[in-house]
């Protein structure tokens, strides 16, 4: 799964190459500077989100957890914790929304000068760079997970 994953990386790292060397001989520079600073935000706000949402589940587990569980003061700590993340997790959701409404105008922008193969190509870049950066996350923690539960059965053993 992971050499699958990377392949797709790849593969969309050279779209969006591609795309970028397209709209940097074709779009005004201000709108390439768009597309650009665009790419740039909607990664970083998507990893922003991911983050603070691990972060922020992390930390409702540890309240919740059973046996026996966190001291008072862990508790309140971990209570603190989790309200700035909530904070934390609405502002970054709110650039999600941002950077969402800066896709339409960016995509305005660049339809211009795009056929109509190249322009689905440019959207099928925006839409793989959000959803690979989830699913490499994604794997990532199923790999993490996987690899703490054998350790606990090795220790079990």
């Amino acid at each position: 799964a992971q050499q699958g994953l990377q392949e797709d990386i790849i593969a969309n790292v050279t779209l969006g190459c591609e795309l970028e060397n397209l709209l940097k001989s074709l779009c005004k520079p201000n709108e390439y500077d768009k597309f650009r600073s665009f790419i740039g935000d909607l990664d970083k706000v998507v990893n922003l989100l991911l983050s603070l949402s691990g972060r922020l589940t992390r930390v409702e587990s540890a309240l919740n957890c059973g046996d026996p569980g966190p001291s008072m003061e862990e508790k309140l700590n971990l209570l603190e914790k989790k309200k700035q993340l909530t904070d934390q997790l609405e502002d970054a959701q709110e650039l999600k929304a941002h950077v969402t409404r800066r896709e339409q105008v960016v995509l305005e922008a660049v339809s211009k000068y795009l056929n109509e193969d190249q322009l689905q190509d440019y959207q099928h870049y925006v839409k793989m760079t959000s959803a690979l950066i989830v699913e490499q996350r994604e794997l990532e923690d199923k790999i993490r997970l996987g690899e703490e539960q054998l350790r606990c059965l090795r220790e079990s053993l």
